[in-house]
């Protein structure tokens, strides 16, 4: 079943092709769609497009639908283009030719962008939480190792002396960096672009204040050609923020698997976070944070994944945006996972206090004794 079905059937191989990962990617923006209609139904009640004895026989069924996208029941059939199709359909069957009327005033242009634009924001509030877990783990681990001394590098030779209290609360400062960046991404995603329609409005008597009130959003898109060309470019700022998060975990967790490493035996990791070699025995290998590594660098090339996308693209609606699902809902699952993985690492390091024992780091104090003289007077 497809909204935008005519009389003539399509070619099979094009039908697939066209639909991409639709069906299954959609499973994601199920709830959200169902929130969308929620606000758009009462909103159609309001200004007098859908009855009043309508409007609670589809309230009921959408919080029904709604209940099954949260345990797990709610599929898209075979069949069935995509999620806005699948609940339109199931609404039409339980409850006659009324369900249909939830499409008035609507395309599934706007009817899209809402549901990303709620998916985003709903990410957007598990990374900032995931980030601030890490974040409290680095500080603790920081405040606990704060004078344990480690000797710092600069250009991968030995430089200052420094502390282990210190590189751990660098790494939870550039977070907070990260979240002003992310913030900013909300405060533009947190716009209610409902109403846009195909792009150019609508010419019935929608009221777009009250669906951006009952969705939650800061404000509303006010041009609705704007509003589809927001498409692409909410995605873009929000991968410039998993870009910059994902360089953080990149940087520390190549420090890891250096510190790690025998050459330099500033850290070790526990057995459970390593694994070893099928004829090394003695090997403990951090894969964890290699893969943390790798998948950071994959999130680093986002941006330019997105802007690739959308960069010929004139106004108005493309098939092209349908792309952009494919690449940045992966992404946005692989940085939770690689949060939850660096913070499992940090909660679990162990630190060698003893590193300055070691006689080749004797002139780590040099720059310290220089001073003094310079404190003294000479230049």
């Amino acid at each position: 079943m497809k909204l935008w079905q005519t009389e003539q059937q399509l070619n099979q191989d094009i039908e697939a092709f066209t639909i991409g990962r639709d069906r299954e990617l959609d499973l994601l923006l199920a709830p959200f769609d169902v929130q969308g209609s929620l606000a758009h139904i009462q909103m159609l009640e309001s200004v007098g497009l859908l009855e009043k004895k309508e409007l609670a026989p589809l309230q009921k069924e959408l919080q029904s639908i709604y209940a099954d996208t949260q345990n797990g029941q709610f599929e898209i059939e075979e069949g069935v283009e995509d999620v806005h199709s699948q609940i339109e359909w199931m609404l039409t069957q339980r409850l006659g030719v009324v369900g249909k009327k939830i499409h008035s005033g609507r395309s599934r242009n706007d009817q899209v962008l809402v549901d990303l634009r709620l998916f985003f924001r709903a990410e957007i509030r598990k990374i900032a939480q995931a980030s601030q877990q890490l974040f409290e783990s680095l500080m603790a681990q920081s405040q606990r190792y704060e004078t344990v001394l480690m000797p710092g590098y600069t250009h991968m030779q030995i430089a200052m002396v420094s502390s282990f209290g210190m590189w751990l609360g660098a790494y939870a400062e550039s977070l907070t960096e990260d979240m002003l960046q992310l913030h900013a991404a909300y405060r533009i995603i947190n716009q209610n672009p409902l109403g846009s329609a195909a792009g150019y409005g609508s010419s019935m008597p929608l009221n777009r204040a009250m669906t951006t009130q009952l969705l939650g959003f800061d404000e509303l898109c006010y041009n609705s050609m704007h509003a589809q060309m927001g498409r692409g470019k909410t995605e873009l700022f929000l991968s410039f923020s998993i870009a910059a998060i994902a360089q953080t975990l990149n940087k520390l967790a190549m420090d890891v698997c250096l510190f790690s490493s025998q050459n330099f035996a500033f850290i070790s990791l526990p057995e459970s976070l390593t694994t070893g070699s099928s004829i090394m025995p003695h090997k403990k290998n951090p894969d964890v944070f290699e893969l943390i590594r790798g998948r950071c660098n994959q999130l680093l090339a986002l941006p330019q994944q997105i802007g690739m996308l959308c960069s010929n693209l004139p106004s108005g609606y493309h098939r092209d945006y349908q792309l952009l699902k494919e690449v940045i809902f992966p992404a946005l699952q692989q940085l939770k996972d690689c949060l939850k993985m660096t913070q499992l690492g940090i909660e679990q390091l162990s630190i060698n206090t003893q590193i300055l024992d070691d006689p080749k780091y004797r002139y780590l104090y040099s720059v310290e004794l220089v001073n003094e003289e310079v404190i003294k007077g000479l230049p």
